[in-house]
């Protein structure tokens, strides 16, 4: 296929198939892991990626009233914690002149949840309330099918379909003819009253029976859930603050004395080495009794943040409410730094909004409220930018410094939240995950051991 069309393929899609071991399988699991039909989907999406210069597509070159009327966007999890892509029907209207450019609004939201969340599944949602003939569009709704089925592999969890107008029922019998037989079984035909069978009243408008409360607006760009700023105090009284250091200082000292046992059994438990004497190092200071040395770093170019990708929570049962984060500024310069999160009711956040100074690294520690338990659904958004030398790093400051930094100096790292449901005896834990759930790493059971 590359002798016979190299022309026709991005030379950046060519390098990364060479380099990126989980893309190459995810084609392979999408077509059943047959080489020949592999190879032919990487050819018919390799070329569909450089026609719609997927990427290259950004903001800056699409329509912004594309953007504005809200057809298409991401906001909340569904119940098995996978993005909604929602496609709001009403607001969408067939005009062939606007069809390539709609289109390339499907691709660019695709691509740009792809590279932000390293291709992590999607959930389709189809809101059809309140649409008519007008709004019926067979030929995009094969666009984002065939987005899906032919062209980012392995992306597609199912089609949630709200209230489809009976007057479609014909038109979806041929919908039905493009999917096959495997995507065909990911349709979810809902209304009101059986639709949280898939996605929880929390992520769904009012109409749909939700109390989800968000309103699409553009701009900035509503590509997540991270609208609102974390709080160091969060929502709850001054007296819960108090209880809340009555708490960690109670999670110290049990982190002592889990130092003191663990240093009588190193030579038992070898596994455990490196972490009890993290531990011994860090036990004067003020940290979660879970914040053990981070097996993994995201290097970026302004910070190093540890964990990578999970802050680790227990259940209810476990009672474990705090983890940590670890910022080390890389740079020559100060870096302002602030978290949001998709569920600020939940959390409190110290520091939230504060500065690193270069060469140093800085604790974060992230704590859930009372009565609540972390969600997979729960992610963690960190947003840093290199401040000027002459720049003051108290409140006003930060506060004046992130309105008027432009969004192209900003980065941004996304963390997931891992639950640890089970409080079974470790042995059980452990023979569970390792014969259930193959695709669990060493470094998933080491952190759970």
């Amino acid at each position: 296929y590359f002798l016979d069309k190299s022309d026709k393929y991005d030379s950046r899609d060519v390098e990364r198939l060479q380099q990126d071991d989980k893309w190459v399988e995810n084609y392979l699991i999408w077509r059943h892991d047959v080489v020949d039909d592999t190879l032919k989907m990487i050819d018919e999406s390799f070329q569909w990626r450089k026609e719609y210069t997927v990427n290259d597509l950004s903001e800056s070159v699409l329509p912004k009233w594309l953007f504005e009327i809200g057809a298409l966007f991401l906001h909340g999890y569904d119940k098995e914690g996978y993005k909604l892509f929602w496609f709001k029907v009403k607001h969408h209207t067939r005009d062939p002149k606007q069809q390539l450019d709609k289109k390339k609004l499907v691709a660019f939201w695709l691509e740009h949840y792809a590279k932000r969340d390293h291709g992590k599944p999607l959930t389709v949602v189809f809101d059809m309330a309140e649409t008519g003939i007008s709004h019926i569009d067979l030929d995009f709704v094969r666009f984002i099918v065939n987005c899906f089925t032919d062209y980012y592999p392995n992306f597609l969890t199912k089609i949630v379909i709200f209230e489809m107008p009976w007057i479609m029922n014909a038109a979806f019998k041929i919908v039905k003819g493009w999917l096959g037989p495997d995507a065909i079984s990911m349709l979810k035909f809902t209304n009101k009253s059986d639709v949280q069978e898939y996605i929880s009243g929390e992520y769904l408008p009012p109409h749909m029976g939700g109390t989800d409360s968000f309103k699409y607006s553009y701009p900035p760009l509503v590509d997540d859930d991270f609208q609102t700023p974390l709080c160091e105090n969060g929502p709850i009284t001054s007296e819960d603050e108090h209880e809340s250091k009555e708490e960690i200082d109670a999670d110290t000292k049990e982190a002592g004395e889990l130092n003191e046992a663990q240093n009588l059994n190193q030579k038992k438990m070898n596994s455990i080495e490196q972490i009890s004497k993290s531990e011994e190092t860090d036990k004067t200071e003020v940290k979660p009794k879970n914040a053990k040395k981070a097996l993994t770093t995201f290097k970026g170019p302004l910070l190093h943040i540890s964990p990578a990708e999970e802050l680790y929570f227990g259940s209810k049962e476990t009672g474990e409410k705090k983890c940590l984060i670890v910022l080390t500024n890389v740079t020559k310069n100060v870096v302002a730094f602030k978290v949001r999160t998709t569920a600020p009711e939940k959390y409190r956040v110290k520091p939230s909004n504060s500065s690193c100074e270069p060469g140093t690294s800085l604790d974060i520690i992230v704590s859930l409220h009372g009565g609540f338990a972390a969600s997979l659904q729960d992610r963690f958004l960190i947003m840093a930018a290199e401040m000027d030398q002459s720049s003051g790093a108290g409140v006003p400051e930060l506060t004046q410094f992130w309105k008027e930094v432009p969004r192209t100096k900003v980065m941004e790292h996304r963390l997931r939240c891992h639950v640890i449901e089970s409080s079974k005896p470790s042995s059980l834990t452990l023979k569970d995950n390792a014969f259930n759930i193959p695709a669990k790493t060493n470094e998933d059971l080491h952190i759970q051991v």
